[in-house]
């Protein structure tokens, strides 16, 4: 095996691959392909911000593999994003267009923020400057972007329109997950959330559950982990945890998952709450913290935040007997 580009995270998949390889008709070839990226680029984004100073954000976007046609990949935002993850990254995507049979390759890309100290204003600069830098290296037939952690809808919005000026034409082929309004998808915002919740609908028809006798914990608490969440719940599913960035809560009667989603995306902070319209109260609930939350004694865990969450370390002391990531 040559070295393959980078460590940690990345290493990790292309020793997953190799191991994988072992059960599989694959020539060395192609395996030596799949261990390195085809093309990565870094780049430094410059942003006026509110106050008149200028700041210089890292970003970047790995092209793993097109041999089956254009790449295709989220871009995050992130504090802790690198060049590492986002290779990872991208080669994972690779294997999940394959395996499904998608006509696409596998790509990735990240800036090195937290969008939350940013305001809109200076978030679209960024978004726009990120796509001003990547223009050259994406589009409809070389590299499609998508949302991923902590962008959304509108950000992929700014990305298609500012790609559009710099090429004197109306492209919203070159990204997805835009606004309807702009040509996006209906149903694009659930479509990483509805995915975890059919599995556990196909795992629940195997094993003849009854969804109110099923206690679910949920960590991640973002457009994937409130999708799956919300329709968890919807089916009669018991949600008695869930968790953002900041920590979590339990209870054991189970939440209310709507009005916990309607405080989140009003105020940004997940409290265990009741609403009835735009009234919400407090409901008594015990707090957790994210590696807690992973321990807890539930019948399905769902891991909807970032990567390896479940590791060695906690692995032995995680009790679900069902764990299902969803996948962007």
């Amino acid at each position: 095996m040559s070295k393959a580009i980078g460590d940690g995270l990345f290493l990790d998949a292309i020793r997953r691959l190799d191991k994988a390889a072992q059960y599989a008709d694959i020539d060395n070839e192609s395996l030596e392909r799949l261990r390195h990226p085809e093309m990565m680029l870094q780049v430094s984004i410059p942003v006026r911000m509110d106050d008149g100073s200028l700041r210089i954000f890292r970003g970047y976007r790995v092209r793993h593999n097109d041999a089956r046609g254009p790449g295709k990949g989220g871009i995050r935002y992130h504090p802790d994003v690198n060049l590492d993850e986002v290779q990872a990254l991208a080669f994972w995507m690779t294997c999940k267009c394959a395996v499904v049979g998608l006509p696409f390759g596998g790509a990735k890309g990240g800036v090195v923020v937290n969008p939350k100290e940013l305001s809109a204003l200076e978030l679209e600069r960024l978004s726009r400057g990120f796509m001003d830098m990547m223009s050259d290296f994406i589009g409809p037939e070389i590299d499609i972007p998508a949302p991923d952690v902590y962008t959304n809808a509108m950000i992929m919005g700014w990305m298609m329109d500012e790609y559009s000026k710099i090429h004197r034409r109306h492209t919203p082929a070159c990204i997805t997950g835009k606004p309807i309004a702009l040509g996006g998808s209906a149903g694009r915002d659930e479509a990483t959330g509805r995915g975890a919740f059919y599995c556990v609908q196909e795992l629940a028809a195997k094993r003849a559950w009854h969804p109110e006798d099923v206690r679910v914990a949920v960590q991640g608490f973002g457009n994937a982990g409130q999708a799956v969440a919300r329709l968890l719940h919807a089916k009669g599913y018991r949600i008695v945890a869930l968790s953002d960035s900041k920590g979590g809560c339990f209870r054991e009667d189970g939440f209310d998952v709507p009005s916990l989603i309607h405080h989140k995306n009003e105020t940004r902070q997940l409290r265990a709450v009741y609403c009835e319209g735009s009234v919400c109260e407090t409901v008594e609930a015990d707090s957790l913290s994210n590696e807690e939350l992973l321990e807890l004694d539930v019948d399905v865990l769902i891991p909807a935040a970032l990567e390896n969450q479940i590791t060695a370390q906690n692995a032995g002391r995680v009790k679900a007997p069902v764990r299902r990531r969803p996948r962007r």
